[in-house]
Parts: C-alpha cells; structure tokens; sequence
C-alpha cells in the first residue's frame, strides 16, 4: 500500500474535529499527562480522543489555528494524519468564554481527583508563558503510523514560518524528554523546567523569529 502526502498543512475546520482527536489521541496516547489523566491503559485511548476532541472543538479549532495534514493510501479518501494546535498572538482558545464551556465537560472526564492536579499544572504552563505577543502551540502529533516521514517537521515548519513572517516568537511545552532535542533542531531552546510530583517534569521552549 502506497501513501501520498495529498496537501501541504491546511487550516482545520469543524468537521475535521473527529479526525484532528483521532490523529493526536493515537500520537499522545504514552505522552506523560495522558498516562497520568488516564491511568488505565485500556481507556486512555478512547478519553484522550474525548479529551483532545473538547480542547480542539471548543477552542482550537473555531478560536485558535489548528493546522492538519492529510495523507491518501492508493485509491482511498485523504485522512488526517497529522495536526498541531496553534494559539495566534491575536486569540486565545483557551480564554474565559471557551474554558466556562469546557470546563464542566473535563470535569466529568478527568474525575475530582485529577482535576485539581490538571489546573496546577495547566497554571504552570501559563505563568511560563511569555509576557509580549508570541505564536504558543498546544499540541502537535502525526499518527505512529507516519513515522519518520516528515509529517511532524512539515507541520512544525508550516507555524515557524507564520511567526517568522510576522516577527513573533513562539512557546511551547512538553513532558516527554524525547521532545526536547526534536524542537532543538527547529531553532527552540529551552527556558525552563517545573517538576509536578504527579506527572514529572515540564519543559518550556521558546524560538525567537529568524
């Protein structure tokens, strides 16, 4: 079976939202927060697409700038095997409104037990943040099926080259170790590291414009 890489990155809309869960649940499922949010191995799969679905429906998508990338399998209709959330300097997916919608939702997923260890470190996440205008992403992930095939760098690029063009750094984090010599090679460094006894520990990663 052939794959092609039928698009370059391409703004999402709402009805790429089941695909856009699917795609990143299936690249995050050992990602630290998700084995913590979800410890059950058997579960993790189906409530981090449900919890990836509501952060994407709500905020990402509509608010923000998630960028997919589709692939077609000989004679198949393209299906979305990469995506990243995007956060622009003018918008904030994950403001007052779109977390009072969200909230309740994650709420019920997550448990009362999770809840007040996610808003801690979600909080850590933020204070890290840089103060002045900057391109943050959220997320990004291609399907493990996709390998080694450009897909994550292509999808990396395609926001670099946004905030270069409009003269804005941007942040980002992670929890996976393995992450950080990936950003390293696109120009990121890292600013930062807090440690949360529940999950381990989060690296922050800035890139000034080129």
């Amino acid at each position: 079976m052939t794959s092609t890489v039928t698009t370059t990155a391409r703004s999402a809309t709402m009805n790429d939202v089941p695909g856009v869960a699917r795609v990143l649940s299936r690249a995050l499922h050992e990602d630290p927060l998700f084995q913590w949010l979800f410890p059950d191995n058997e579960q993790r799969m189906a409530k981090t697409r449900r919890f990836l679905a509501l952060t994407a429906g709500f905020g990402y998508v509509p608010v923000g700038d998630t960028r997919v990338v589709e692939v077609a399998e000989d004679d198949t209709a393209p299906v979305i095997r990469g995506a990243a959330l995007w956060a622009p300097y003018t918008t904030n997916p994950e403001g007052r409104l779109v977390s009072l919608r969200m909230w309740p939702h994650w709420g019920q997923l997550l448990g009362r037990s999770r809840v007040s260890g996610f808003i801690r470190i979600f909080a850590e996440w933020k204070m890290a943040a840089p103060q002045e205008p900057h391109l943050y992403l959220a997320a990004l992930g291609v399907d493990p099926a996709m390998a080694g095939t450009g897909l994550a760098g292509s999808l990396l690029t395609d926001g670099l080259d946004r905030a270069d063009s409009e003269g804005q750094p941007v942040f980002t984090q992670t929890l996976n170790e393995k992450n950080v010599g990936f950003y390293e090679r696109f120009g990121f460094q890292v600013t930062g590291e807090a440690a949360a006894p529940e999950v381990g520990t989060s690296w922050f990663l800035r890139r000034d414009p080129s």
